[in-house]
């Protein structure tokens, strides 16, 4: 039993384990027994769930505290926070390849589920190939450091410019180089069917695995400012991983909820910017200013869900009254004609004329 106890990058390894025992959990009992039948999630039920991860995520920030000591315990709650935060944009981006394949609600909680165990691993390569460029060379925190100050910026003069799905290069090179259904067919990725020129049965994607692949493509490029954001914050891989992680677990669940409402949040961008560039200059402030003393994590903290609760709270204001948005969130399940169709059009645009 000695290897429980072994270090592994900079923590024990059954802190590892226990982590990974977690999430294995909540995933089969999601997948296995809360979601068994393909049924749409409604939003009172999206936000008694969203409850349950957040609590969760929040009970496990709480043993790391415990464990591990206030300071571990701040950054990761202030991981989770910014984590949680950016994770508000993806809906938007989801909600739109959802539609642009024309994905009815019923499916779309368990194309998401999937979702996020890829999210789990590809995560995952990203925080461990950081963790060793930062370990190797201390002045890449400092190129993340940059690069978050000037995401920030960027971000505060950003218009909103929606996702082209039809031009992903994901969906041109499946269509070009494998058969894609012109219809759902219920929750399946692939399905077996007759080739047109030879009558032979062959593999196909469905559209639903088309709108799974640009979702975690999606991720990636999201995954671009959330990883070096927790890294500015603390370069302790188990934080870093777990926050990130606990914070993408409930996503899903959160998602259904805040699709119907995620044009309420428009100004939230400007309080992520500002904590980008909060993060990213604290490493020069800690380095260069504090004679490289740590940031004080409780004022790092503090900072940071102050402008979150800041931007939710005047976005959710300054928003009231507003109209929905004119992009369906998701599809009318019990309508197969449109959903069919809808669908068909998505697909034969992507394969090109």
């Amino acid at each position: 039993m000695e290897f429980l106890f072994a270090d592994w990058l900079g923590t024990p390894a059954w802190f590892w384990l226990a982590f990974l025992g977690l999430v294995v959990a909540l995933t089969a009992f999601d997948l296995g027994i809360l979601h068994k039948e393909d049924r749409e999630m409604g939003i009172r039920e999206s936000l008694k769930l969203s409850a349950f991860y957040i609590g969760i995520a929040l009970l496990f920030g709480a043993w790391v505290w415990y464990a591990r000591g206030s300071e571990p315990g701040m950054q990761y709650f202030t991981g989770f926070f910014i984590e949680k935060a950016l994770s508000i944009d993806n809906v938007f981006v989801i909600s739109l390849i959802f539609s642009y394949f024309a994905i009815p609600a019923k499916y779309q909680y368990r194309a998401l589920l999937w979702g996020i165990v890829a999210v789990i691993v590809l995560r995952g390569l990203m925080i461990a190939g950081g963790a060793a460029l930062v370990n190797e060379a201390y002045w890449v925190l400092y190129i993340f450091a940059a690069f978050l100050i000037f995401t920030g910026v960027k971000m505060f003069f950003a218009g909103d410019q929606p996702m082209e799905v039809a031009n992903n290069p994901a969906v041109r090179f499946i269509s070009k180089h494998m058969p894609v259904t012109r219809d759902l067919h219920g929750q399946r990725f692939f399905v077996r069917t007759a080739d047109p020129a030879s009558g032979k049965l062959v593999l196909a994607a469905t559209p639903l695995f088309l709108a799974l692949v640009v979702i975690n493509l999606a991720d990636l490029v999201f995954a671009v400012d959330s990883v070096p954001a927790i890294f500015a914050i603390t370069t302790d891989t188990f934080i870093v991983y777990t926050s990130n992680i606990m914070a993408i677990l409930g996503l899903r669940a959160l998602y259904f909820a805040l699709a119907a409402m995620v044009h309420r949040f428009h100004y939230l961008k400007y309080a992520l910017a500002a904590v980008l560039v909060f993060i990213g200059a604290k490493i020069f402030i800690a380095d260069f200013l504090l004679g490289g003393d740590k940031f004080p994590p409780a004022l790092s903290l503090g900072v940071t869900f102050a402008l979150i609760a800041a931007g939710i709270g005047y976005s959710l204001w300054k928003t009231r009254g507003a109209p929905e948005p004119e992009w369906p969130v998701g599809m009318d399940a019990d309508d197969p004609a449109h959903s069919e169709q809808t669908t068909s059009d998505s697909v034969r645009s992507s394969q090109g004329p």
